[in-house]
């Protein structure tokens, strides 16, 4: 019997709709039975009438339950008493850790200025409200450093919309239309589980399913066949695909002439992109690429599932870019089921001024710091700090030292677990450990991060606040509703920030609203056409709905891109502009430049230490965890077992590893303790560290994240994990 429908034949049980908080393509809308008399929660289930989740979560939001009724949870502000990093807290009441942080904010902005204040938030939560809303109401009327999210997406999104326009693309259900699915750097059953129903339609109507990845992952494994490619090197395989596609006159002349841009530039430039040229760079094989070519443009509809994993390296940006062509090329978006998807988040143009209120900073515009550059941005170098700043195009200047601004003095911390997920963690963990640092950490448990703060504020979860929430995975719009009255003392970010403003002596009336008032404002300010027939009461009776969209949804089968052009852009004068190449090209990771120096800009004494060459190291989630979220749950910490380091039988035998050793990683940032998983499901030449483990939880305290360097991706400031270049060795124990 569905969870449903047992909980509805039980007395004193209330059924709650909400939406999971976490950073997932799925955006699941779920229910959560509580007992009234109790106000206990007693199940959590997928919603069963959602198109996309169709009543199931994943193993890690099924568990939800489990996270916010922990022994752990904080549930009491919290005031050090130790040296930073230890971890050493006393209880307090809300209103001293209030008072104690305004007074400590208003005395570096009276001693700094307000940008000295620096807040580093992600997607903890991605939620509308708790995520980002009522923060940056805040954060805008203290008139703070602004934050420039660019750990994750912004290379490849960058890529997306010069090609495309906008980030948007196939809705998922229609991935069952498809005769070919190339899921290309996604491992879709552990980062994307609900489309995967889709694709198992398809394949039972005779769909073919490759998948491109440097691992054989769960849905390499699962699907018809996997391609094997060296990290990085997708951008070359797409261009080596669009040679064959072209010449070989395989290409829908008809789309491309109707609905497309730079076709007879894109004819030449391809022209130097041969498949014995993408085979010498990505280890794929020529003739491979040919009949891989053949095959896309010849089986339609032919779909494209691509993920941000292949973006995270140097040319990322552009790999992105040439993949982002191919639909076009070949005529898919014409049909249902033909297309790619990257993200749907384009498809949800929201209007958030109401929420975030920009004209709280009276026309004033603060720096924004790249998030990737923690470090430096935490360091009291002028240099850092100005290379710090957000400059995501070739065109954006990088200020002098002396125009940088002033050293962060206070850091706010929210929705993310910047110890442990930040590139340099060791030059993190130095700015973290500054005594002249003032740092407040909003938590659910105490994290990484949480160890270095002054003042712990515990947060709610999910379960426990309003919140909307508009996914990159598919076309619902979700309402969160509170199943349950917040744990110990905890409170929404939202009422967290409406406390701090009012300890600030902030009196405008936006910091008076209740959540409630703020979201249903938020659904009424909404006029694009996307949001028409989307109303609170809607919202409150379902709980999501799908955008104002026809169905099926193909939004570029007769071009309308949201291009300046109109078309898809093979020739982009925006991205000429903005200081790119305006074709597609092969802009190399790190790892794979054949003339770089072997120096420092590498990262790097020598090529090779004993005769031994360095790795290529990624690091993708582990399937347990989300993030740095679950990290801490024993559940899920004893099914990942511990920090491994998966790596190739050949380059562990040249190196006299075996399965189970300790090894040592390292590189010019650092080193890292993993232990040695010997494995034919990773490309040789490459290593591959489930992530992300909390320090705490890891060997030598420490993660993966100290051998990441700050640098940036080719487009939108990016980061770069999976372009590492690291030595590893056998560690005697």
């Amino acid at each position: 019997m569905p969870k449903l429908d047992l909980y509805l034949k039980r007395p004193n049980t209330n059924i709650i709709n909400g939406v999971c908080p976490h950073d997932c393509p799925d955006t699941c809308a779920w229910q959560v039975a509580v007992d009234t008399s109790s106000g206990q929660a007693l199940d959590i289930w997928g919603h069963p009438h959602h198109a996309v989740t169709q009543g199931v979560l994943c193993g890690k939001v099924d568990r939800y339950l489990e996270r916010s009724y922990h022994a752990s949870r904080l549930t009491t502000p919290l005031k050090r008493v130790g040296p930073k990093g230890k971890g050493e807290f006393t209880a307090i009441s809300w209103d001293q850790a209030v008072t104690e942080i305004a007074a400590n904010l208003k005395q570096v902005i009276a001693e700094f200025g307000p940008e000295a204040v620096l807040p580093y938030s992600y997607a903890g939560t991605m939620g509308l409200l708790q995520g980002e809303g009522m923060a940056q109401r805040f954060l805008n009327r203290m008139e703070a450093s602004k934050l420039a999210a660019t750990i994750c997406s912004e290379a490849g999104s960058a890529g997306y919309k010069y090609t495309i326009g906008r980030s948007t693309g196939l809705e998922p259900q229609d991935f069952a239309h498809a005769r070919l699915i190339l899921i290309w750097g996604s491992n879709t059953l552990t980062s994307n589980m609900h489309l995967w129903p889709f694709v198992q339609q398809a394949r039972r109507q005779g769909a073919r399913v490759i998948v491109i990845d440097p691992a054989r992952t769960r849905t390499a494994r699962a699907a018809d066949e996997w391609i094997p490619i060296r990290p990085g090197t997708d951008g070359a395989l797409a261009l080596a695909l669009m040679h064959v596609i072209i010449g070989e006159g395989l290409y829908d002349e008809d789309y491309v002439d109707n609905y497309t841009v730079g076709l007879e530039p894109l004819v030449e430039r391809v022209k130097r992109y041969s498949p014995e040229w993408a085979a010498e760079i990505s280890g794929v094989a020529s003739e491979r690429i040919r009949l891989l070519a053949r095959a896309y443009a010849a089986t339609q509809p032919s779909a494209i599932r691509i993920n941000y994993g292949l973006q995270r390296h140097a040319g990322g940006g552009m790999a992105v870019r040439n993949i982002a062509c191919l639909p076009a090329l070949t005529g898919a978006w014409r049909h249902r089921g033909g297309g790619i998807q990257l993200s749907t988040s384009g498809s949800f143009p929201m209007d958030l001024d109401q929420l975030e209120r920009p004209d709280l900073l009276n026309g004033r515009v603060p720096r924004e710091i790249n998030m990737n550059r923690l470090g430096d941005a935490l360091s009291l170098d002028p240099k850092r700090i100005a290379r710090a700043h957000h400059h995501p195009r070739p065109i954006d200047p990088v200020p002098a030292p002396d125009d940088a601004g002033p050293a962060v003095k206070a850091l706010i911390v929210f929705n993310s677990n910047p110890a442990a997920v930040s590139p340099d963690q060791r030059a993190v963990l130095k700015g973290l450990r500054r005594p002249d640092l003032y740092t407040v950490v909003l938590e659910h448990f105490q994290t990484d991060t949480a160890d270095y703060a002054d003042i712990v504020l515990p947060a709610t979860t999910q379960l426990e606040h309003w919140d909307i929430l508009t996914p990159y995975g598919h076309m619902y719009i979700a309402l969160n509703r509170p199943a349950i009255t917040p744990i110990g003392q905890s409170q929404p970010n939202s009422e967290i920030f409406r406390r701090l403003a009012a300890a600030m002596g902030y009196e405008e009336s936006c910091f008076g609203e209740s959540d409630e008032q703020i979201l249903q404002d938020l659904i009424q300010a909404q006029t694009h056409p996307h949001f028409e027939g989307m109303y609170w009461d809607r919202l409150l009776d379902q709980g999501f709905a799908r955008l104002n969209l026809p169905e099926p949804y193909l939004p570029f089968a007769k071009g309308n891109f949201y291009t300046p052009s109109g078309g898809c852009e093979f020739y982009s004068e925006g991205a000429a502009a903005d200081g790119y190449d305006p074709l597609p090209v092969w802009t190399p990771p790190k790892s794979e430049q054949r003339d770089w120096n072997l120096g420092r800009d590498a990262g790097f004494e020598h090529a090779t230490i004993a005769g031994v060459s360095a790795l290529k190291c990624i690091s993708p989630p582990a399937h347990s965890f989300l993030n740095s979220s679950f990290v801490n749950l024993e559940r899920f910490n004893q099914r990942e077992g511990q920090p491994l380091l998966c790596l190739h039988p050949q380059d562990a035998e040249q190196r006299r590893i075996g399965e189970g050793d300790r090894v040592c990683v390292r590189n010019d940032l650092g080193s890292v303790s993993l232990i040695a998983r010997v494995t034919e499901d990773i490309v040789p030449g490459t290593v591959l560290a489930p992530s992300i483990w909390w320090n705490k939880f890891s060997i030598d305290g420490i993660n993966i994240n100290q051998i990441t360097p700050q640098d940036e991706a080719d487009m939108g400031a990016g980061a770069l994990f999976y372009d590492v270049r690291v030595w590893v060795e056998r560690v005697e124990v």
